[in-house]
């Protein structure tokens, strides 16, 4: 039996972590629980439940769209997020993210190294000030910033579905997580962080989440080139699949917008009827600007529409008014319906336009921020204005820095495992070819079997 390198890479380093687990102490989980407060540790323990939950949802989401041949490839690119990041968040991301400041771009990977000091007890950093948040374990802090760095890499699969090495993906996502998300929930989300003194907000990730994940995905639609016509113009496997992961997406969104406040307070309440409300106004703007264009109300568009509005109110959830969402969501959902469009009728393949979504409703939607929040351009005052122009900034090195490093991830991993998966392995679907699973073998011609069968035995013989 012949075992590939890059398989027992993985498993080496699988077996280092798990070995290097033996030689950390645990940290406390006793604290002066006078200061912890009993109803932010439930609700922040509810909203991390309802945020991993995106991501088996989005799985729904994404794995309704493709073609029947590629379903369970989909969906497993999703799923095994919640894999991968969360082992390597415990071995060092928590601390890439929220460790000491170094030069307010990153934490230093010893702070928290394998979860040392993430117990029960709150985090001082060397500057007087604190990660997460007052009335919180900070373990419970680093569980629910997990989620958000489970589903990002996630987000990304859908530019590139129907044509991803499976192994190559993984290697990927690590050089995602690690040179792309770490650095930039340090700037935007660590007190030190260098967008943070800026004066940039991002409330619950427009910028960590769904501006980077939508920019990589252009990179990545962009270097992978073209589905196959054949492949391409395939039915959605399963509509409602992509209902099913919308409504999962909505409910876990309230954890992922309302948990963000890091308190059951009046700020969470806010988010929460914003991040619904949103929803709401984008998916009937969606249709009705779906209508206004000539085509017919439909599932898919409600289904995408409402998780617009869901980009759409992330980045300004807890600072704005709930009249400003309904403007925010009614703007950003015309943007990025036209944006879709406009991706149609491009040589960009972006599968499931990640970008015309997620990375134009994240980018469109911190803009927005920068327009509303009370210290933003509405203030009126010249600081306002300053303000405004930092989170343009921050933005652009966002986009600049995303699509660059994304590139050049892309890029080397393709020197070591092709990113790309042959043209018979496409043409039978990545199901089979990837996975050795199928969601339907009704959907594989004879002809297409035997070819894909003559090219495993010509490769492999």
């Amino acid at each position: 039996m012949h075992i590939k390198k890059k398989w027992i890479l993985l498993m080496l380093g699988m077996a280092f972590i798990a070995i290097s687990g033996l030689f950390v102490s645990e940290p406390s989980f006793t604290c002066d629980f006078s200061k912890i407060n009993g109803a932010d540790v439930s609700w922040l323990i509810t909203s991390t439940i309802f945020v991993l939950m995106m991501t088996p949802g989005l799985s729904f989401f994404y794995g309704g769209m493709v073609g029947a041949r590629n379903v369970i490839s989909t969906m497993l690119q999703s799923f095994i997020a919640m894999g991968i990041i969360t082992v390597l968040w415990v071995a060092f991301g928590f601390s890439l993210c929220f460790g000491d400041d170094i030069g307010g771009i990153l934490g230093n990977p010893n702070t928290f190294l394998m979860f040392q000091n993430v117990g029960a007890d709150t985090y001082i950093t060397p500057t007087g000030k604190l990660v997460g948040g007052a009335t919180i374990p900070l373990a419970l802090y680093a569980l629910f910033q997990m989620k958000f760095a489970i589903i990002t890499p996630s987000l990304i699969t859908g530019s590139f579905a129907e044509r991803v090495r499976f192994s190559a993906y993984l290697f990927f996502m690590m050089f995602f997580f690690v040179v792309i998300y770490c650095p930039l929930a340090h700037m935007t989300w660590h007190p030190d962080g260098l967008f943070l003194k800026w004066g940039v907000v991002d409330f619950a990730g427009g910028i960590v989440v769904h501006a980077s994940s939508g920019v990589a995905a252009l990179a990545g639609a962009i270097f992978l080139g073209r589905r196959k016509t054949q492949t391409k113009n395939e039915e959605p496997a399963n509509i409602p699949f992509v209902l099913l992961g919308a409504a999962m997406l909505w409910l876990g969104w309230f954890g992922f917008n309302a948990g963000s406040s890091l308190h059951a307070n009046g700020v969470a309440v806010k988010a929460f009827l914003n991040t619904t409300t949103a929803s709401a106004t984008a998916m009937m703007t969606w249709i009705f600007f779906d209508c206004l264009r000539g085509r017919k109300p439909s599932a898919m568009g409600a289904a995408v529409g409402c998780v617009v509005g869901l980009v759409a109110c992330t980045p300004s959830a807890g600072y704005v008014t709930v009249g400003q969402t309904i403007f925010i969501a009614f703007i950003i959902t015309m943007i990025c319906n036209i944006a879709v469009y406009w991706r149609s009728q491009s040589r960009i393949d972006d599968a499931l336009d990640v970008f015309p979504t997620h990375g134009t409703g994240g980018i469109v939607g911190t803009v927005m921020t920068g327009i509303f929040i009370q210290e933003g351009l509405i203030a009126g005052t010249w600081d306002g204005f300053v303000v405004f122009l930092y989170h343009l900034l921050a933005i652009a090195i966002v986009f600049v820095y995303t699509f660059i490093m994304s590139y050049f991830g892309y890029w080397l991993v393709d020197k070591f495992v092709p990113m790309r998966v042959s043209i018979e392995s496409e043409r039978v679907g990545l199901d089979l070819s990837q996975h050795d699973e199928h969601y339907g073998l009704a959907h594989f011609g004879e002809r297409e079997l035997a070819e894909y069968e003559r090219h495993i035995k010509d490769k492999n013989g």
